[in-house]
């Protein structure tokens, strides 16, 4: 079997890349720039973005499936970034899965789709999309799914969505490190009062379930054209699963607190500052943060295991373990 993973060299689409090669499937990798372990994996690497369509065309050749893992990500930059990459780019990787007769498609999005700044307590794949984003994250990824999700059945093309809600585990090089990064510098706080619960999902987990969707997308499937949250079984306490990360990493804890209407209307007065100067970068707070910070967001993973025949193989305790283990071994 053959499959296209555009992102292989990310966090995420790594692991998706060697679970398959696990398997027996034959990979190539579609990203912005050429990957020294996956050359070592005996991945081909082609060097483009989503953006480009020839590339993509001939990339999508031959292929059992693609693995559409690549996205901006962040909480900051002009919409047209977000809307090229992550709409446009998805669009793209869609015409050429049609073009080139693939059977599948396994898009990576995300349960921000469906964040509507209120708490969500075991929500489930029911919850409609909100009228309103406030990033262009959540919302570009809100309508590259609903492309994704429109196109199951043209030209033959099976698709589906999976939404693995903040991965994390070894080689993270976004979520944990900034983190890390945040906390050294004494500019994490509280948000809120700290009470709030949330979804999260391991890594390798997270890609177990992208194997396994691609299994089961088949004609007649519930799976072909349906999407999935992906988090662990059990949400933690987000500030006391932060707290237990830098305890780990023998850091001090977070203890001190702000009002989440105090980080709102910071969030609210950057975002301003940074449109209006034409700044670079991300602020440091943003009215979705402050949001995300504050508020419960449990998901439930009922359809997933009843559909994909999924469950997080590794435990809460066994990640952070493996987690620890490899941020002690950074240094």
């Amino acid at each position: 079997m053959k499959a296209l993973v555009t992102g292989g060299n990310g966090f995420l689409g790594r692991y998706i890349v060697e679970k398959l090669l696990e398997k027996g499937w034959s990979i190539t990798s579609l990203s912005r720039r050429q990957d020294g372990e996956l050359a070592r994996l005996g991945v081909p690497t082609i060097t483009a973005s989503v953006a480009d369509k020839a590339a993509l065309g001939r990339a999508c050749a031959g292929m059992d499936a693609v693995f559409h893992v690549a996205a901006k990500v962040g909480m900051g930059g002009p919409w047209n970034e977000f809307y090229q990459t992550n709409v446009i780019g998805t669009q793209n990787v869609i015409e050429a899965c049609v073009n080139n007769g693939v059977p599948r498609l396994i898009y990576t999005s995300s349960p921000s789709v469906v964040f509507d700044g209120s708490d969500h307590d075991l929500l489930d794949e029911s919850a409609p999309y909100p009228e309103r984003y406030l990033a262009h994250y959540p919302k570009s990824k809100a309508l590259a799914e609903q492309d994704v999700l429109q196109a199951n059945g043209a030209g033959g093309l099976l698709t589906c969505s999976l939404r693995p809600h903040l991965v994390w585990g070894p080689r993270d090089t976004n979520l944990i490190p900034r983190l890390i990064d945040r906390a050294k510098k004494g500019k994490v706080k509280i948000i809120g009062a700290g009470e709030n619960i949330v979804s999260n999902v391991y890594v390798e987990n997270a890609a177990d379930a992208h194997l396994l969707a691609a299994e089961k997308l088949a004609p007649g499937s519930p799976v072909a054209g349906s999407a999935y949250f992906i988090t662990q079984r059990e949400p933690v306490r987000l500030w006391d699963w932060i707290n237990e990360i830098l305890k780990g990493l023998d850091l001090p804890p977070v203890t001190s607190k702000i009002p989440f209407g105090v980080a709102y209307a910071v969030g609210a007065a950057m975002e301003l500052a940074y449109g209006a100067l034409g700044l670079e970068g991300e602020p440091m707070m943003t009215r979705f943060l402050a949001q995300q910070m504050a508020r419960s967001h449990h998901y439930s993973i009922e359809k997933a295991r009843r559909e994909l025949g999924w469950e997080p193989a590794i435990g809460h305790k066994e990640g952070m373990t493996r987690l620890i283990a490899d941020f002690k071994a950074r240094g």
